[in-house]
């Protein structure tokens, strides 16, 4: 197996057999029943082979796994939902700590509160909150998992209104390196829930979330679409707009190839369109008053936008691509000028792929409002967040889209 400073070390049969004494869930081994699905992870160009994969069922078999990484000095990933773009949750040769096994969601309406286990994704999630017409800030797909998102911050649909997934976060039970289980809230362990906060996956493992719910159950969500030769006005207006938007609204721009299938009409499948996705989370009548304000300003070639229920949008934009390989730059941007929208649309003009996107998320609003040292997470001030995401199929050579 890999250790941890990328040199070898044979794990001995009666060490990996006290493992197996110990461990309720699965030890994956290659050639194993179930290993190719265990390592396989959303975005396919990490294809990476754990030389072992801790499937845990519960608590003790995650410190039972940190402890055997940490005596042997393994190389080691944990996976939540497998949705890292980074490929974080899957190592060559080590040791992986696979929590996707470990689902469990607990609304307390009452308190607005709600406990989930780390393998649980934002799909399962929002249908359990969403019954009960509350929710936690997610992300834009309801396949990401909420470990790997809350841990790194969560930016989605209803961030401006409500904060960051990580300013939701209001407890979480830890396994620590050293093997010990402990509980970070605002009465204990209180430097290491600011850590959790949008620090990254570093701290430990994280066996347990709470988090803060707010009334959410019908929003005005949807897209916006306009066909290539319009795309770069309706951007511009869609980046004017935002600035401007009250808290409620929260706007996704997305240049994207228009899939060979309804609700696009024939004649716009398979070519370039940006899909302005927005999320709406107040008073309905409200919001078709705002968004109607962005249709004069923008008049749309194709009207998508519904009153829907919150986890409908969480799923509109799921690809169900798991497992293909992508390559993604992102960054922010302090505003959007008229040059880099130019830049914006040259760099989509050079694509190599029909797979390939280019996204503007919005951020302000609630999001800008919590101070800068409450957690880890920096660049609140920015007003959006630009990515580039290459796809290519499997098989094919990666280097001209990572290029």
């Amino acid at each position: 197996m890999t250790r941890s400073a990328a040199t070898w070390s044979v794990i001995n049969g009666p060490a990996l057999r006290v493992l197996r004494s110990r461990f309720e869930g699965p030890l994956l081994q290659p050639g194993d029943d179930g290993y190719d699905d265990a390592r396989t992870i959303w975005n396919g160009s990490a294809n990476r082979h754990p030389a072992l994969i801790a499937r845990c069922a519960g608590v003790e078999d995650v410190v039972h796994a940190v402890n055997f990484g940490r005596e042997h000095d393994l190389l080691v990933a944990v996976r939540g939902g497998g949705h890292s773009i980074p490929g974080h949750s899957v190592c060559e040769g080590g040791l992986m700590i696979d929590l996707s096994l470990m689902k469990g969601i607990r609304v307390q309406a009452g308190s607005r509160t709600v406990r989930a286990r780390p393998g649980v994704k934002w799909g399962e999630f929002d249908t359990e909150t969403g019954a009960k017409d509350l929710a936690t800030p997610g992300g834009y797909v309801s396949t990401t998992g909420i470990a790997g998102l809350t841990l790194g911050g969560g930016i989605g649909w209803l961030s401006r209104k409500y904060g960051l997934t990580c300013d939701n976060l209001m407890a979480a039970e830890v396994v620590t390196a050293q093997g010990e289980r402990v509980r970070a809230s605002e009465d204990a362990d209180r430097e290491l829930l600011w850590g959790l906060r949008g620090g990254g996956g570093n701290f430990g493992v994280v066996t347990s979330f709470e988090y803060r719910l707010h009334p959410v159950s019908s929003v005005l969500g949807g897209g916006l679409v306009y066909r290539a030769e319009r795309a770069a006005e309706a951007l511009a207006q869609a980046v004017t707009f935002a600035l401007i938007a009250p808290d409620e609204l929260t706007i996704l721009a997305l240049m994207i190839t228009a899939p060979a299938r309804a609700p696009y009409p024939d004649d716009m499948q398979d070519t370039s369109v940006l899909f302005v996705g927005v999320c709406f989370a107040g008073d309905i009548a409200e919001g078709r008053g705002v968004l109607q304000e962005f249709r004069r300003m923008a008049p749309p070639d194709m009207d998508l936008v519904r009153e829907m229920r919150y986890p409908r949008l969480q799923r509109l934009l799921d690809d169900g691509r798991w497992g293909q390989p992508w390559y993604e730059k992102a960054s922010y941007a302090e505003e959007i000028t008229d040059a880099a929208l130019r830049t914006f649309g040259e760099c989509w003009d050079r694509r190599v792929s029909a797979r390939s996107q280019m996204y503007m998320q919005q951020m302000g609003g609630m999001i800008s409002r919590v101070p800068r040292d409450a957690t880890p997470f920096d660049n609140r001030q920015t007003q959006f967040v630009y990515m580039v995401m290459s796809g290519w199929e499997p098989g094919e050579d990666p280097e001209p889209h990572v290029g």
